[in-house]
């Protein structure tokens, strides 16, 4: 990545931007890992006066299409065409969690936190980074690539209804879209066990024991800010939900491991419409 190093960055607001900016995804995945080397080697500040602004949408290629998510076909396992359907669809969900991730950073360094927390969400960051490029390979083996297939943008919508609230943010992208990956992917694991995709089926345990740490960093700091400011995490999570959500909170749901990561069901089991 000598490109990416040879970079000038003068602070990890301005990388953490340049990686969002990016439109080419391999510069973008290059940037996000520079930028964090250098981070946790302590050679960047948080920000300075010369930082550019937030770009309001990611850097995205011309591909793939972004369509309704309403539109994106059921994806089955039992053939290689729905196998790669699959990992498609995975490869853009990790996608948009790099530039969560980056906006996170980005959005809130002038935020009353510790250091520690952008460590937390630069290792989140340079994770997905490492998720993505991964399941791009991988499409590469079954002889497609990312951007092949149509894919829906709903994922950037998280962003929007949380810029103002970094709490809110922690509730709905950790807590929330990260969370339901625990849930979703043992069975799907045990599917592509099922069908013989062994090297599909390693990737997702990568994945998912790295989405656990990321709910952890999510709860983490979720209930620090509850703590600073007196409130009850579980009713302040009901409420963040409630107000910033548009999806449903629905079962199944894994709660071992939701709860190894901090998450436990007094957060989220009164938000299920199964509750009442």
């Amino acid at each position: 990545m000598p490109v990416a190093d040879d970079i000038a960055i003068g602070s990890l607001r301005e990388g953490a931007i340049r990686a969002l900016s990016a439109a080419d995804l391999g510069d973008k995945v290059a940037i996000t890992q520079a930028v964090g080397r250098r981070w946790f080697e302590r050679r960047l500040g948080l920000h300075s006066p010369g930082d550019p602004g937030l770009p309001s949408r990611p850097g995205r290629p011309v591909k793939p299409d972004l369509v309704s998510p309403r539109t994106v076909k059921r994806r089955s396992v039992h053939t290689e065409a729905g196998r790669i359907a699959l990992i498609h669809a995975l490869a853009h969900i990790e996608l948009n969690a790099i530039d969560l991730a980056l906006d996170i950073v980005a959005r809130f360094t002038t935020e009353r936190v510790p250091r520690s927390f952008f460590d937390g969400w630069m290792t989140v960051a340079m994770e997905e980074a490492k998720h993505f490029g991964l399941l791009s390979d991988r499409l590469e083996s079954l002889g497609s690539h990312y951007g092949a297939l149509p894919a829906h943008g709903g994922l950037w919508q998280a962003v929007e209804v949380t810029a103002h609230d970094l709490g809110a943010r922690l509730a709905i992208v950790p807590l929330i879209l990260e969370a339901r990956g625990l849930d979703v992917t043992p069975s799907l694991l045990e599917k592509l066990e099922a069908t013989g995709d062994g090297e599909t089926a390693a990737i997702l345990t990568i994945i998912y024991n790295d989405e656990k740490k990321h709910v952890a960093i999510g709860a983490k700091w979720f209930r620090f800010l509850c703590a600073r400011e007196g409130r009850n995490p579980a009713d302040r999570f009901q409420e963040l939900v409630r107000q910033c959500f548009r999806g449903d909170v629905k079962p199944p749901f894994n709660d071992r491991a939701r709860a190894e990561a901090g998450l436990t069901p007094t957060f989220y089991r009164a938000l299920s419409p199964l509750s009442s």
